[in-house]
C-alpha cells in the first residue's frame, strides 16, 4: 500500500506581481491544463484531479505511458496537457470530459494528451512530502523515464531565464511562471507557491447581465461579455464579476434602461429569453446560460489573467466603461498572441 493515498489536495500557488528577488527559488513554466496527482502501485494506476475527480477514463492513452515511465510504486504531481499546432490547447482538454467512451477513444487517437510532471511525493514506502523541493526534484529526475506521453517540466534557478520564459512563452499557451522555494516541503492544500501570470486588458461588448444570487431584480451579479470575429459574428467569451454590493446596486440602476427582448438581438430567442450560445461546462452541465439581454451599446474594459483564443478561462475584473469606443471595434484579435516555438522543444526529445 502506498504511503500517500487519495484523496490528496495538491499544493497551490498564490498570485504575485513579479518573480521573487531572493535566491533559493526554482522556476518553472506555468502549464495550462488539468492539474493531476497520479498514484501508481504496481499495475494499479489512479489519476486524480485537483478536486479529487478520477481522470484516467478521460485520458486512457496515459495509462501505458505512466506504467512505462513511472517507478513501480510512487505518487507524482503534474498537469495533463494537449498540444495542438505548437501550443497548449485547453479547449481540446475540455472536450475529453465526455460521457461516451467511444467519443473519448476517438479524441484520444486524434489529439493525444501528455502528462507533465514537476514533483515526486512518494517513492516506494517513503513519503517524501516533508523533504525539501530540491531533494524531491532530484529524485523525480532520477526515477522517472520521460517518453512521448510523459515529460518532466523544464526548470531553472536562474531568475533571468525565468523572466525570459515569461515574456516568450505566452504565445505557446503558458499561463506564466511558477516560483518555488527549494527548501520547502510539500504542503497539501496550502498556497505555498508563487505564480506570476500574464495580465491583459480587453475591451468587450456587454451583451447582458445576470442577477446576483442574493439580489434578484436589484443587484447585478455579472456582466456577459462578447467580441466580434472578422465576419461580424458576436462570440461569447465569458463574464465580468466580483462586484461590491454598492457596485451591484448601481449597475442594476444604470443598465435598466438598456434591457431588451428585441428579437434582433443576436442571442435573444423567439420567446424573448436571452441565452448565451456557449458550449456547456463539462464539470457543471446543468448550469444555466440564461441572462438579461441589453442593447448592444456598452463597452467595458476588463482585466484577465487567463484565456484561450475565444474564451476567458475565469471571470474578468471590471476596470472602466469605454464610452469612447463603439462596440463594433471590440474584436477577437485582442485575445490573439504571437506563436512561440519553445513548446516544441519540450516535446521533441524525451
Amino acid at each position: 500500500m502506498l504511503p500517500v493515498r487519495p484523496p490528496l489536495a495538491p499544493m497551490l500557488g498564490k498570485l504575485a506581481d513579479t518573480l521573487p528577488e531572493a535566491e533559493g527559488f526554482w522556476y518553472e513554466p506555468k502549464w495550462d491544463g488539468f492539474r493531476v496527482i497520479a498514484f501508481r502501485d504496481g499495475d494499479d494506476l489512479d489519476l486524480r484531479s485537483r478536486d479529487n475527480r478520477p481522470l484516467l477514463r478521460y485520458f486512457p492513452e496515459l495509462a501505458p505511458a505512466c506504467i512505462e515511465a513511472l517507478p513501480e510504486r510512487c505518487v507524482v504531481d503534474g498537469e495533463v496537457v494537449i498540444v495542438s499546432d505548437g501550443a497548449l490547447d485547453f479547449d481540446a482538454l475540455q472536450m475529453r470530459l465526455h460521457p461516451a467512451k467511444s467519443r473519448i477513444d476517438k479524441l484520444a487517437a486524434e489529439t493525444p494528451s501528455a502528462l507533465v510532471l514537476w514533483d515526486l511525493l512518494a517513492l516506494g514506502d517513503d513519503d517524501l512530502r516533508d523533504r525539501p523541493l530540491s531533494e524531491r526534484r532530484a529524485l523525480l529526475e532520477a526515477h522517472v523515464k520521460p517518453g512521448e506521453r510523459l515529460r518532466i517540466t523544464p526548470g531553472t534557478t536562474d531568475r533571468t531565464i525565468a523572466e525570459d520564459w515569461f515574456s516568450r512563452f505566452e504565445g505557446a499557451g503558458f499561463d506564466g511562471v511558477m516560483a518555488k522555494a527549494l527548501d520547502q516541503a510539500y504542503l497539501p492544500g496550502q498556497r505555498g507557491l508563487l505564480k506570476v501570470k500574464h495580465v491583459r486588458t480587453i475591451d468587450c461588448v456587454v451583451v447582458g447581465f445576470r442577477w446576483h444570487k442574493h439580489g434578484h431584480g436589484t443587484e447585478v451579479g455579472s456582466l456577459v461579455l462578447a467580441l466580434y470575429d472578422g465576419d461580424g459574428k458576436l462570440w461569447p467569451i465569458g463574464v465580468c464579476s466580483s462586484f461590491r454590493k454598492a457596485q451591484r446596486v448601481q449597475l442594476a440602476e444604470e443598465l435598466a434602461p438598456l434591457q431588451t427582448t428585441d428579437p434582433d438581438h443576436p442571442w435573444v430567442r423567439h420567446e424573448g429569453e436571452a441565452h448565451r450560445p456557449d458550449v456547456r461546462s463539462r464539470w457543471a452541465a446543468d448550469r444555466s446560460l440564461a441572462f438579461e439581454a441589453l442593447r448592444l451599446e456598452r463597452v467595458v474594459e476588463v482585466k484577465t489573467t487567463q484565456h484561450g483564443s475565444r474564451r476567458l478561462r475565469h471571470p474578468a475584473k471590471f476596470l472602466r466603461w469605454r464610452t469612447d469606443k463603439p462596440p463594433a471595434e471590440c474584436s477577437l484579435e485582442q485575445l490573439q498572441t504571437a506563436p512561440a516555438p519553445e513548446l516544441s522543444t519540450v516535446f521533441e526529445n524525451p
